[in-house]
Parts: structure tokens; sequence; C-alpha cells
């Protein structure tokens, strides 16, 4: 059986439900996160494509529920709230956004999305937008003005600026202008599997440079070819960012789609906004996956304080130093 150490909050950054407005069917799935023992999750709350209405629909189907559920479930949108929380036995939950193309026109909104709790977001989401270029794009130009207008209404918001899913030249941009630390809050090591959506060993240390994090996701498609060992694989990017920065500069985030016939909908409607034989059956790991990669870690020697900034540490080292309300010390 596999120990969790003590002090550790257990953090996934990132969890896909359906973007469908009053569908809940999919949400009882975030027992799964709290039965395998975390104690934080990040919900998506939309992509590019959509705008402010979509996203504020989603994120008052997802808050509705979690208040009549305030049982086991509790939305935190401070540091102070999330060990409240956790002290109660509950999960507790923040939102993020997968591009952020809807600011463009209107970087105030992000105020009231930091309001409504979400606590990170993506500039791009694959394909250029107004803000910059997508790790899909051929061509790359970099952030935009719009872009750097929008950096600094998420900073000032306390939402925190996510660089996945951007391109190159975008995400070192994004990484410069960025008044604190920035995310690669889901992406995978380049160097250890050649993929678009996969980062360069530069970019990571660009962001850990400046205090940030990489997320590591358990999208197959993302972590190896096909037919490996996939939570091992997951693993070795865990071990390869913490060779690079520390652990201090990397944490989990799964990435999970709990409901995997939307995920396959979505790139059947939309695949030039996916990667290119990215497979509508891709194999993804779920929250069940804690366990045997806290024992893979510590198999690789990796001691409680190790562990438990993977586990979580490093995204509560950025919520302090981001979030409204900081610290919750």
């Amino acid at each position: 059986m596999i120990v969790l150490p003590a002090d550790a909050t257990v953090w996934d950054n990132h969890a896909c439900m359906p973007l469908r407005p009053g569908d809940t069917r999919f949400l009882p799935g975030l027992e799964r996160l709290r039965a395998a023992g975390f104690h934080v999750v990040s919900l998506n709350i939309g992509y590019d494509a959509q705008g402010p209405l979509e996203h504020m629909r989603m994120l008052a189907t997802f808050r509705a529920w979690i208040a009549a559920h305030d049982a086991d479930y509790a939305v935190a949108g401070t540091l102070a709230e999330i060990d409240v929380a956790r002290s109660a036995g509950k999960l507790a939950v923040v939102f993020d956004l997968e591009g952020a193309g809807a600011l463009a026109d209107a970087p105030e909104l992000a105020r009231l999305y930091a309001d409504l709790g979400v606590r990170w977001t993506a500039l791009v989401y694959n394909r250029a937008n107004a803000l910059g270029a997508g790790c899909l794009d051929e061509d790359d130009e970099g952030l935009t003005a719009s872009g750097r207008a929008v950096i600094t209404a998420l900073h000032e918001a306390g939402i925190v600026v996510c660089c996945s899913h951007a391109g190159r030249r975008t995400a070192l941009d994004i990484i410069a202008a960025a008044p604190g630390p920035v995310l690669f809050s889901h992406s995978n090591c380049a160097a250890l599997h050649a993929h678009p959506r996969n980062i360069s060993d530069a970019a990571i240390r660009a962001c850990t440079q400046r205090g940030g994090v990489i997320g590591i996701n358990g999208i197959g498609d993302f972590l190896a070819p096909a037919g490996a060992d996939l939570i091992e694989a997951m693993v070795c990017h865990i071990d390869h960012v913490v060779q690079i920065a520390g652990p201090a500069h990397v944490g989990l985030a799964l990435d999970y789609a709990y409901d995997p016939d939307e995920l396959a909908a979505l790139i059947a409607a939309s695949a030039d906004s996916f990667p290119a034989g990215l497979s509508a059956d891709v194999p993804m790991l779920g929250p069940e996956v804690l366990a045997p990669v806290v024992g893979k870690l510590t198999a690789r020697g990796y001691d409680e304080a190790a562990l438990a900034l993977v586990l979580g540490g490093s995204w509560r080292r950025i919520a302090a130093e981001v979030w409204p309300g900081g610290s919750s010390s």
C-alpha cells in the first residue's frame, strides 16, 4: 500500500468534464479523485472557440452542482479555502480556461473570471488567436499587443498565465512578458517523446527559471509511442523536469476527459484544432494512477519532501504568489 506524505496537498491541475451547460451526469466522477487521494482539482470551463457566455454557463453548472453536493465538494478560491475543504474531507475545486481569445477585446473580464473561481488561463489553444500562435501553427510571430494586455489583466486579477498549447515563440514571449511565474499547466517533455503538444528543454528552463511549474499530463499520445507503459512514461516525464529544474517546478495535471465520447466527437468535428493522428480513443491515465506513480517515484529515491512538491506543493507555491488571498499562513 502506498502512503502519501502526510502534509502533501495532492492536486490535479487540469481535468475535463463535458462542456454541456446543465449536463451534470459525469460530475459524480469527481469522487474518483477524492477516493484516489486528491485534495484539489482544476476543472476546465471551456476553450478558445467559445465566448464568455458559454464559459459563464459552464461555471454556473459546475458551481451549482458543487453547492448541491457540499458534503463532499467545495469551490475554493484561496489556499485557505483549500485547507478548510481538506480538513473537512472535501475535494476542493477550482477552474481553468484553455484559450483566452474571448478576452482579447475585453481584458477587463479577467476579474469576473477570477471572482467566479478561474485560477489559471492558457492564452492560446493549439491554433492562433488574437493573442498569439498555437503549437500546431507553422508560422509563429509571437505574442501580440493584445496578448500582452491580457497577460497584465490576468495577473492583476490573480489568474496564473499558462503557456500550454501555445507556439514555441509565443510561449517564450509569454514567459518573458508575464509579471510573475507562469505555467505549462499540462505539457509533457519533447526530449522524451517528440510531439507538437510537448515542450522543449529550453522552454522548461525558461519557464522554471522564472519560478514557473510544468504540469505533466496523462494523455497517452503525449507520453510515449503506442503500446508503451504509460505509467512508467509519466514518471519519466516527471523525473525529466525534476532533473532540469528540481521537484519544486513540476506537478500533476492529468488532463483526463471524464466523457470520452465527447472528446471523440470534438476531435471528429474539429480535426484541424487537434494534433494530426490523435485518435478518438486516445488512452488516458485517470485519477487512479496516483498510487502507482507515487510508488514508482519512491522506488527512484524520491523522499517525502520531493513527493510533497510534485504531488501539489509546486501548485501551492504558485497559488501563494499569484492567487487572490495569497498564502494561507
